[in-house]
């Protein structure tokens, strides 16, 4: 394919995806993939260059754009690195139509302005908010019930974290063909989902319930961190993500005490005999996910203000479960992939007041910054995805 050619492949993906976004189609990676099955002749080169425009497009755009051609032409403009694009745009056979006087350009930005504004009131700063779509690492996790890092040779030089087991990888690196990752003794995993796990202070011995375990990411490093001794429960309202934690664990050698798959608004009915009971709680709470753009970055287009109540509205009703499951003297984790404040400060500041037998723990990591009454990570700071984390201490 020529250069023309293959920007008008991005610009008739990008229609896709930004149809998507207004109307809560299929994710960007699907959409792209079924353009490839659609277009067999695209080389191995082609695609990784139709790919690379997409993603770079779409994290230029702020708002969502009103074509893919605008927003194209918004990329071309606005950044340095591609200001071959214009030229095109020269209606030659298979590239896209020449430039017209006037026409429209996608704006620019972090996200919509409605978005960006609570960005910014969360301290985000620009700095903040452009690392935020800046490509992600690709971090992994030596799984310590079968392995330690001492005594691992990986097939590529990685970069030690900040926490024991964690490395970092080059981008693209084939993890999921590796030996290694087949047998379970390396899961990928970010490094601030690691961090996650550590700030629960879950311990051998102790009774811990993954709340919101989805696939299980989280629930297989705390059964590494228990070492398999202790009791651990894996819950979630999702059958389809959860019936993927069994083959994982087995995989890992992790040991889960209990799978149980809860009814969406009586979560409670499944764990009323953990009543009081568990030493942990870490709730991994459903969010905006605005930490997660460098992997996702088309999400800010479909979050709007409702769906972002609805979010806030089911993190507290989550926190006040899990506090229910907590026995005196345990302590239950707060997280959620977001770096704004509704989501994360001013949740468990919320909750603390409203919960006057509870107050917040010390969380002694070796990445993030102090907000409210936890620890938030961010791309710029930390280089891990955005996190806000808070343990929260029962009396």
């Amino acid at each position: 394919m020529t250069p023309a050619a293959r920007i008008q492949a991005a610009i008739e993906v990008l229609d896709g995806v930004i149809d998507a976004a207004r109307h809560q189609g299929p994710p960007a990676d699907r959409l792209i993939a079924q353009w490839f099955r659609d277009h067999r002749f695209a080389g191995s080169k082609d695609k990784r260059a139709i790919r690379e425009l997409v993603y770079d497009t779409v994290r230029i755009c702020g708002p969502v754009p009103r074509s893919g051609r605008a927003a194209m032409l918004a990329l071309a403009e606005a950044s340095e690195d591609h200001d071959w694009i214009a030229a095109q745009f020269d209606g030659s056979q298979y590239g896209p139509p020449a430039i017209r006087e006037g026409e429209p350009v996608a704006d620019v930005g972090y996200a919509p302005e409605w978005l960006e504004d609570l960005l910014f009131g969360s301290d985000i700063d620009e700095e903040q908010a452009a690392a935020l779509l800046d490509r992600a690492p690709l971090d992994v996790r030596v799984n310590r019930l079968k392995a330690t890092r001492e005594g691992l040779a990986l097939p590529v030089a990685a970069e030690e974290l900040p926490v024991p087991g964690a490395l970092r990888l080059p981008t693209g690196t084939p993890v999921d063909q590796w030996p290694e990752y087949a047998d379970g003794i390396i899961e990928v995993q970010d490094l601030g989902s690691q961090l996650a796990c550590l700030a629960t202070g879950a311990q051998p011995g102790d009774s811990v319930i993954d709340l919101c375990a989805g696939a299980g990411g989280k629930t297989l490093a705390l059964a590494a961190m228990l070492n398999n001794r202790g009791t651990l429960v894996a819950a979630d309202t999702d059958r389809r993500r959860l019936s993927q934690l069994a083959p994982r664990a087995e995989r890992a050698g992790a040991e889960i005490g209990d799978t149980v798959l809860l009814d969406p608004g009586r979560e409670f009915a499944a764990l009323e005999g953990w009543r009081g009971a568990a030493d942990r709680v870490l709730v991994d709470a459903p969010c905006s996910g605005t930490g997660t753009w460098r992997r996702n970055p088309e999400a800010r287009w479909r979050l709007t203000a409702n769906e972002l109540e609805r979010l806030t509205a089911l993190q507290w009703r989550l926190l006040g479960l899990a506090a229910q499951l907590v026995r005196p003297g345990g302590s239950l984790t707060y997280v959620v992939c977001s770096v704004l404040d509704a989501e994360g400060a001013g949740q468990v500041d919320a909750f603390l007041a409203a919960n006057p037998g509870w107050h917040a723990e010390t969380v002694d990591l070796p990445a993030g910054r102090p907000r409210g009454k936890g620890v938030r990570l961010s791309p710029a700071h930390d280089g891990t995805d955005g996190f806000f984390i808070a343990r929260l201490g029962k009396a």
